[in-house]
């Protein structure tokens, strides 16, 4: 079994006490990080939307009630430009007095505008750019571009800028944590605590899936979280996972998990399932399964270490056949590590980081472990439409090796009344 990562000294509130997160601190050297990154790889601007990767490097965010309403313009060696939604443009420049640059967003609602206006505001984006970069004598330098949907990059590139990928920058740059990071992290799953112990007091027989998850969901976010998830599955939905399965009443006996996944502290996200048994003792069989599991990922988290491949941990992970797949296409991401954060490819509810750790790509395709990665660690056992047990760890990969960040109960399942 893997050690304990320190507890948490503090919880979610900010106060002037103690230095819990250090958000300044955080701030910087996220940023310090990118601009480094793209120096090495003479990379002077980068273009970037999506709420969380602009909070990642400016530390602006806003409600993206549609894609591409605000964006970011992010130097190697100048103050970063935030384009603003409305609203925001207004409400934040003296609130977050770390941002010199504010300008207003274009924006035609990610497609629903009329064809002819995206036509015409594209452009007027395409020029903004264009005359921010030559401002700062960037004219004829390539642009890293994270994101920016398809109008957005031929208008950029009718305006003459030479554009490349910058949602890799994104993603190489936020692979190892900051020790504020990290705390982002933990407290994520601290909080996600909250959520585990309200589903072990209120799952019983006859109550619904959705509505112990609505409970959940509350109960995490009374205790701090910014954004409070859950998700709960039981019974012939629990293997495979049926996160397409409706409103299930829950049944005395039942095998039931609750994901808290997407659960997150100043966006940084959490991804943790814990295993319940509804009612009862579970069975020698159903103690078997579960242990298979928990020795399963033990051995996984146990490979984790600084200079490992992401092939050495997926070679102890199911094989498809185990799990009753013909192939590892047909069970990909139920029995998985990612790394996890605040940078967000495709501005989903959870933050999917590198490295990931799968049967699919792993074995051909290795990534290094590395000192400062945190990485969420998931498996299942069970029968088709009978039932199943799950798990889910969240570990940092410290100097001597992984160290679990959730300290709810996992070793054995979660026995509930009824």
């Amino acid at each position: 079994m893997p050690e304990n990562h320190q507890k948490l000294h503090f919880g979610p509130a900010r106060t002037e006490l103690h230095v819990g997160v250090d958000l300044e601190r955080m701030r910087r050297e996220r940023a310090d990080r990118m601009r480094a990154l793209m120096r090495s790889k003479g990379i002077p601007a980068l273009l970037l939307t999506g709420a969380d990767n602009v909070r990642y490097l400016t530390g602006f965010w806003w409600g993206e009630f549609s894609l591409q309403v605000g964006y970011a313009l992010f130097f190697a060696d100048d103050e970063p430009i935030v384009f603003a939604p409305a609203g925001s443009l207004q409400q934040m420049p003296d609130q977050a007095p770390w941002i010199k640059h504010w300008r207003p967003a274009i924006s035609w609602l990610g497609g629903v505008a009329p064809s002819s206006a995206i036509a015409e505001l594209s452009a007027v984006f395409a020029a903004q750019i264009r005359d921010e970069l030559a401002a700062r004598s960037l004219t004829g330098e390539r642009l890293a571009v994270s994101e920016i949907d398809e109008p957005g990059m031929n208008a950029l590139a009718d305006v003459g800028i030479e554009t490349i990928p910058g949602l890799p920058l994104l993603l190489e740059c936020s692979t190892i944590k900051t020790a504020d990071e990290i705390s982002c992290i933990s407290m994520a799953a601290s909080l996600s605590t909250a959520g585990f112990e309200a589903t072990r007091a209120a799952l019983r027989p006859g109550t619904k899936q959705a509505q112990i998850a609505l409970m959940a969901r509350r109960a995490i976010e009374d205790a701090g979280a910014e954004v409070g998830a859950a998700r709960l599955l039981s019974g012939p939905l629990s293997f495979p996972r049926g996160i397409s399965g409706g409103d299930r009443i829950v049944e005395h006996g039942d095998l039931a998990y609750l994901l808290t996944c997407g659960t997150s502290y100043m966006g940084y996200t959490a991804c943790l399932y814990r295993q319940y048994v509804v009612g009862r003792a579970p069975t020698s069989a159903e103690r078997s399964s579960y242990t298979k599991l928990t020795d399963r990922l033990d051995l996984a988290m146990s490979l984790m270490k600084p200079g490992a491949s992401t092939a050495d941990v997926a070679a102890v992970l199911a094989p498809a056949e185990d799990l009753g797949f013909p192939s590892e296409a047909e069970c990909f991401s139920i029995e998985l590590g990612h790394g996890i954060g605040l940078v967000n490819a495709g501005s989903r509810a959870i933050h999917y980081n590198p490295p990931t750790i799968t049967r699919s790509w792993s074995l051909a395709h290795p990534e290094e472990i590395k000192e400062g990665m945190v990485i969420a660690i998931e498996g299942i056992e069970g029968e088709h439409r009978v039932g199943g047990v799950r798990l889910e760890n969240l570990v940092v990969v410290t100097a001597s090796g992984a160290e679990l960040l959730d300290h709810y109960p996992r070793l054995d399942m979660v026995q509930t009344a009824g």
